[in-house]
């Protein structure tokens, strides 16, 4: 970080420009921090204040744009990966959505000062269907507001920014302690969840094609365990598949079918949710398989799919 900071001071706009640029689609950076460093330089001479309030606006307004635009594109696929860690995905996805349609024009103000929603607020804008412009001039606002607010008074305590930057080596210091710490637990909690997953049961793969001759021969039943995909009205499923909310299995509990064969698909990376679910059906004695590479494989093999039904199709608020 002190190099970075060093750095900041020699040249100073393309790396202010890239801090910004790489926390505004949701790394890790801190570009808070690069911008009072660059209030400082500024008051010193270092550099013109006019030219890093230009470059940091450029950076936010582009990443913004370029999260926006993802948002438009991949639909609520975003939400669903916030949601993920939720105890209830589903009704998580659309409280999100009714809180943000309801305030979402003074979010994207102030959402840039709110860490974990500052790289939010512009893809669940354009996953909402806010016009571009609107969103435009709400997310320059939110821009201005947040650059100038750090550069003023980066600028306006400038001596005491320096003195803080005279004892970074200390504070480094302790603040690498801390991540060490950091790692160490999550290493743990890595190595618990490991051990967990080995008591469960193994769970048995299959491809498209084998779980299709099987639902061919009236021998299984094939469950869609999507933790979201219900949210779009061109939404497809595999042809038979029945919806299962992969967080109320209680309601599937009396209803296992235990003369067929049960077949899972979900869309996640790895067969993530197929997996949790298949686990918790072979404890309850569920004759159960993941089809492997999930509701993607099946479009791949041309395997026959069939429309969601409008019912079963949640109307998520977009703005008009």
């Amino acid at each position: 970080m002190e190099s970075l900071l060093s750095g900041l001071s020699q040249h100073g706009y393309s790396i202010l420009f890239t801090i910004v640029f790489l926390e505004s689609i949701g790394l890790p950076v801190p570009a808070a921090l690069a911008l009072l460093v660059a209030g400082g330089a500024s008051a010193r001479g270092s550099l013109y204040l006019s030219l890093v309030t230009v470059s940091a606006l450029l950076a936010l307004i582009l990443g913004d744009t370029l999260m926006f635009l993802m948002g438009r594109y991949t639909g609520w696929w975003l939400l669903s990966l916030l949601c993920r860690v939720s105890l209830n995905p589903e009704s998580c996805i659309l409280r999100s959505a009714e809180s943000f349609y309801r305030r979402g024009r003074t979010v994207l103000v102030f959402a840039k000062f709110v860490p974990g929603i500052n790289s939010m607020a512009a893809p669940l804008a354009g996953s909402m269907n806010m016009r571009f412009g609107q969103f435009l001039v709400l997310d320059l606002a939110g821009a201005a507001l947040y650059a100038v607010a750090y550069l003023s008074v980066g600028f306006l305590f400038s001596d005491v920014l320096g003195t803080v930057t005279k004892n970074y080596q200390m504070v480094s210091r302790i603040v690498s302690w801390g991540l060490a710490v950091l790692v160490v637990g999550y290493l743990g909690m890595k190595a618990w969840i490991w051990s967990k997953a080995r008591r469960l049961p193994s769970i048995p793969f299959v491809s498209p094609t084998d779980a299709a001759q099987a639902l061919s021969s009236d021998a299984a039943v094939i469950y869609d365990v999507r933790s979201h995909g219900y949210y779009d009205r061109k939404a497809t499923r595999v042809r038979g598949s029945t919806r299962l909310e992969p967080n109320a299995l209680h309601h599937l509990e009396n209803n296992i079918p235990d003369s067929k064969h049960v077949y899972l698909y979900c869309t996640c990376a790895n067969d993530a949710t197929s997996v949790r679910v298949a686990q918790q059906l072979l404890l309850k004695g569920a004759r159960t398989a993941v089809i492997k590479g999930g509701l993607r494989a099946w479009k791949k093999a041309g395997l026959p799919l069939e429309p969601v039904p409008a019912e079963e199709i949640t109307e998520l608020p977009v703005f008009n």
